[in-house]
């Protein structure tokens, strides 16, 4: 299957099926499922021992003699060493079955995160994070609790539907038939029980995902539903989805409380006392053998209370392990390409004639051609929406050009190693993404064995040293999730350090200095031009500053290329170059002058 991304430990799950996917999980651990098999069924067979010695000790009383005495004391020591025993393999089975289904749940847990980090972007900018996270979280969890206590239920509860089946012929041969008509129709039960839960265990499953994707959603937005006063609204909204949650877990248990089994189990006990007492009657049986069977048809209990429980938690894993096989076959067309060119990097960067759309049909790059010379300094320039950002996007293989070649070195990205591809490298987006770990962690992200001496040095670079240092605990600062503890310049110098850091022949930076003031962008200029120097770079910005001391410039409108040069020739050639510029250019009071103007003939239209 093709995979952006895969780890060197490999499950071969089989993933044509929820249930071949499950099974496939279940054999790898074979010896624990051997292991519970062995519990459940000794704990049926021995727990039929009990009324067996019961029944004994009551024949033994209805006629007594000399020997009633000692043969009660053997029957009781019978039962006391067989439940001893028991004790000690229900511990075995209880043991192996939470082994077996922790075992399980990391491996799925383990297996899908591989997965998710192989997909393309294109699957996650279309896929809901909350609900990865419920896929990740909950679902597999269900199949955890699928494993223990479903599946450990349902192997011990059939274990304990088969010994009456087998014991009550021993004591008469017709006082089979209660208990075999009873298994037979306690599985019909069973089946339509699982085949009318699972489909509302798919519904609680897919609905818990969309109430969690909301969740996620506005917790992320949270700043902008405060700013716009909408609290209430989105509780409303969630309360919704919450009570589709709650609505679908009480469809479930309306089905539950329609469960035949109770009934079935209440019947049993008085069809089997009823045969039992008419043999005895007749002479066929003695009382011992009625305390007997009955003790057999008692066993029932167990499978009917503990079944309801069980298939519910299978029918909810079946569900859950459907859903995380959604994501595990979701195919990507970009491949990891493992045995792929892997040179080292020398810098040049060719588009030939591609064309890219994020989606069939809706293309938002058109027949893009230029050259980018090994150590030269590109800027691309162009108004919002001109396809700058997805430019970059097919270097580095986030997305693959739909028609056309990137060659990166002469060499089709797509024939590149993608590892040897993205390690050389370094982008730095406007949207700067820091990890929830100390800033010497965020820095030295995606370089193995960084020394802290590396870490200060790239710091310096980018300007942000000083600043690091104010904090009480310097480098080991952790800041909080996505940085939100440090400013918006605090936080693009911690990415300018970790690209200093990556030291790659390829740097790309994406309105990297957006939100830094313009005291500190001098310095911040500086060091970029400094690691501009023998690598090849490319700007997307709005900063002239940056644009005029580039190479080459690259003008985009509507995902067409209209014009390159150098500042000085497009200013006399291009005239899009010349109203982008003039517009960077004009003054902050002409500019204001215009939106005012603007505001108000909106107000009086």
């Amino acid at each position: 299957m093709p995979s952006e991304f895969s780890v060197a430990k490999q499950y071969n799950s089989d993933r044509r099926s929820a249930i071949r996917y499950i099974l496939s999980h279940i054999r790898r651990h074979w010896i624990f499922l051997v292991s519970l098999a062995i519990g459940a069924l000794s704990n049926a067979a021995l727990a039929g021992v009990v009324p067996y010695y019961i029944g004994q000790g009551f024949t033994a009383l209805e006629t007594p003699s000399a020997e009633t005495a000692s043969q009660i004391i053997s029957f009781a020591l019978a039962v006391v060493i067989s439940q001893a025993l028991r004790a000690v393999l229900q511990l075995m089975r209880n043991a192996s079955s939470e082994l077996f289904a922790q075992r399980i749940e990391r491996d799925v847990r383990d297996e899908l995160y591989a997965s998710l980090l192989g997909k393309s972007m294109t699957f996650h900018d279309m896929q809901p994070v909350g609900d990865i996270m419920a896929r990740v979280t909950n679902d597999v969890r269900e199949m955890n609790l699928m494993m223990n206590p479903g599946v450990n239920l349902v192997i011990g509860s059939g274990m304990f539907l088969i010994v009456p089946v087998i014991g009550a012929p021993l004591l008469y041969p017709s006082l089979v038939i209660v208990p075999l008509v009873f298994v037979i129709l306690h599985v019909m039960v069973q089946y339509n029980l699982v085949t009318s839960v699972h489909p509302v265990a798919e519904k609680i499953r897919a609905s818990f995902g969309k109430m969690n994707s909301r969740l996620a959603e506005a917790l992320e937005g949270l700043p902008v539903v405060r700013g716009a006063a909408q609290e209430k609204q989105e509780a409303a909204y969630f309360e919704n989805l919450a009570d589709t949650v709650r609505n679908h877990y009480v469809q479930q248990g309306e089905i539950e409380a329609r469960y035949l089994s109770f009934f079935l189990l209440g019947l049993a006990s008085v069809a089997g006392f009823a045969h039992a007492v008419t043999l005895h009657s007749a002479g066929e049986i003695t009382s011992g053998d009625v305390v007997a069977f009955m003790g057999l048809i008692a066993l029932f209990g167990f499978p009917v209370f503990t079944s309801l429980f069980s298939l519910s938690r299978i029918a909810s894993g079946v569900a859950s392990a459907e859903r995380i096989l959604a994501i595990l076959n979701n195919e990507t067309k970009l491949d990891q390409n493992p045995k792929g060119y892997a040179g080292k990097l020398r810098g040049e960067i060719t588009f030939d004639n591609v064309t890219f759309g994020y989606r069939a049909g809706t293309e938002v790059l058109h027949d893009i051609s230029f050259t980018v010379k090994p150590g030269q300094t590109v800027a691309i320039v162009g108004q919002t929406g001109s396809g700058k950002t997805t430019i970059i996007k097919l270097i580095n293989r986030i997305y693959d050009a739909t028609q056309g070649r990137v060659l990166v070195d002469g060499v089709d990205v797509r024939d590149w190693s993608l590892e040897s591809l993205r390690s050389q490298i370094s982008i730095i987006e406007q949207d700067i993404f820091l990890f929830s770990r100390t800033i010497a962690e965020n820095i030295a992200f995606g370089t193995d064995n960084a020394t802290r001496d590396e870490i200060e040095t790239a710091a310096q670079k980018a300007q942000a040293h000083d600043f690091i240092m104010s904090f009480n605990d310097g480098y080991e600062t952790v800041v909080g999730q996505r940085g939100v503890t440090l400013s918006g310049g605090q936080r693009q110098r911690l990415a300018i350090a970790r690209a200093f850091e990556m030291n790659p022949p390829i740097l790309i930076l994406d309105d990297s200095t957006s939100a830094i003031d313009s005291a500190t962008e001098d310095k911040i200029q500086k060091a970029i031009w400094a690691a501009a120097a023998g690598r090849t770079t490319l700007i997307i910005t709005h900063r002239l500053s940056q644009i005029r001391w580039a190479d080459h410039i690259i003008v985009l409108k509507q995902g067409r290329i209209v014009a390159q040069g150098n500042h000085d020739g497009l200013l006399q050639t291009s005239e899009v170059y010349r109203r982008i510029f003039a517009r960077y250019e004009e003054p902050l009071d002409t500019i204001r002058a215009s939106a005012i103007s603007q505001a108000n003939g909106a107000v009086q239209n």
